[in-house]
């Protein structure tokens, strides 16, 4: 089995974040329009989101290749947009679609929470390589983002059901991963007491 190799940071965030992006793009060029595919209408958001599904699957191969490795998160994600983009296109309703979001992020602060109750962090288990750092720093923040990826899920239940789609495409695009990334990067810093020292084992 290939080990895990390093590629250029930047290509790497390319590769995760440009399947997003080029969602919201086409969308935006696609958001007038409508589509006459086997006698079927089809709205612009149908359609970016038909096209998004192999693009992120695309650059997600390509981030296997190079890496050798891919997260359980990504993974996961991945098969939630394939089964919720399938499930748009097949029923021609854009509300499969935004309910993946919370799905996702549900999934993740259920797992989280079952790990809390039998007293583990699945987050370390994820990220314990990358990031060394004492127990009862990994079960803070395991609480924390738990608490967090909630407060996500539930706020996009609310932004697809109250707000318009382009709103919804906006907020999903840029505000829900500036909020979790800003999240995440103020809890590293809080918890910085917690960081092993590089001879802990």
């Amino acid at each position: 089995m290939p080990g895990k190799k390093e590629i250029n940071p930047f290509l790497k965030q390319a590769l995760e974040l440009g399947p997003p992006l080029a969602f919201f793009f086409i969308y935006l060029r696609l958001r007038d329009d409508s589509f006459l595919i086997g006698g079927i209408e089809y709205s612009g958001f149908i359609i970016a989101t038909i096209i998004f599904v192999p693009l992120m699957l695309a650059a997600m191969g390509i981030l296997w290749v190079l890496t050798g490795k891919l997260s359980r998160m990504q993974i996961f994600t991945a098969f939630m947009v394939i089964f919720f983009g399938g499930l748009t296109a097949w029923f021609n309703d854009e509300r499969f679609f935004k309910m993946k979001t919370t799905l996702v992020y549900g999934f993740f602060s259920v797992i989280l929470g079952i790990g809390l109750l039998q007293g583990k962090s699945y987050l370390a288990y994820v990220l314990e390589d990358m990031l060394p750092m004492r127990h009862e720093g990994w079960m803070i923040l395991t609480r924390r983002l738990c608490g967090c990826f909630a407060v996500l899920a539930v706020a996009n239940e609310f932004v697809w059901r109250t707000m318009s789609t382009d709103l919804w495409v906006k907020i999903e695009t840029f505000a829900f991963p500036i909020a979790l990334m800003a999240f995440l990067m103020l809890q590293f810093s809080l918890l910085q007491r917690y960081m092993d020292d590089p001879d802990h084992q």
